[in-house]
């Protein structure tokens, strides 16, 4: 698939067909994730991969009750690791960015293979921490569901975005 039409075609999924997603494909989609660029080349990113059913419908419990999340055949909770830098202003959140970063390649990646994937940021920290026995050096970041969507309609193109003269200024910041 063209990569333009992965940008203009993902979204974001939430309802799931049963359907397996094949160990080759979450292996390519989650090697797109290993391949995103990070700050000093640090790579902070940890990926769970939740496949059984009840740990998965835990997950979404989790996750504010969001059930669709535990629906899809795989949950992948991002987790990123701080790392000290003080160089930059945005040191304290390099880890954040750089696993969000991780998270878009994974998400395109697997709108790329024809699956579905929801970023998700509502969610219980601390009792999905204990629940994955994540290390105290890391936090979870971000979850997504990944499977293939039961609509038909679940990778139509849209217009609710803003026009590039919305968001784009020559030089200096302006607003049209």
């Amino acid at each position: 698939m063209d990569f333009y039409e992965v940008i203009k075609t993902r979204r974001s999924v939430r309802s799931y067909a049963d359907r397996p997603v094949d160990p080759a494909v979450l292996e390519r989609i989650l090697d797109a994730a290993r391949l995103a660029p990070s700050a000093n080349n640090v790579q902070p990113w940890h990926f769970v991969v939740a496949r059984d059913a009840e740990r998965r419908r835990k997950l979404a419990e989790l996750c504010n009750g969001q059930t669709f999340i535990g629906q899809a055949p795989v949950v992948i909770a991002a987790c990123g690791k701080s790392y000290p830098s003080k160089h930059h202003w945005i040191a304290a959140h390099m880890a954040i960015v750089d696993v969000t970063i991780a998270v878009d390649h994974l998400t395109l990646a697997a709108r790329a293979e024809g699956l579905g994937t929801c970023w998700i940021g509502a969610f219980d920290h601390d009792p999905i921490h204990r629940f994955l026995e994540l290390p105290d050096t890391h936090r979870v970041m971000w979850l997504t569901p990944l499977g293939y969507p039961s609509g038909a309609d679940a990778f139509r193109q849209t217009d609710r975005r803003n026009a590039l003269s919305a968001i784009v200024s020559d030089e200096t910041f302006e607003v049209a």
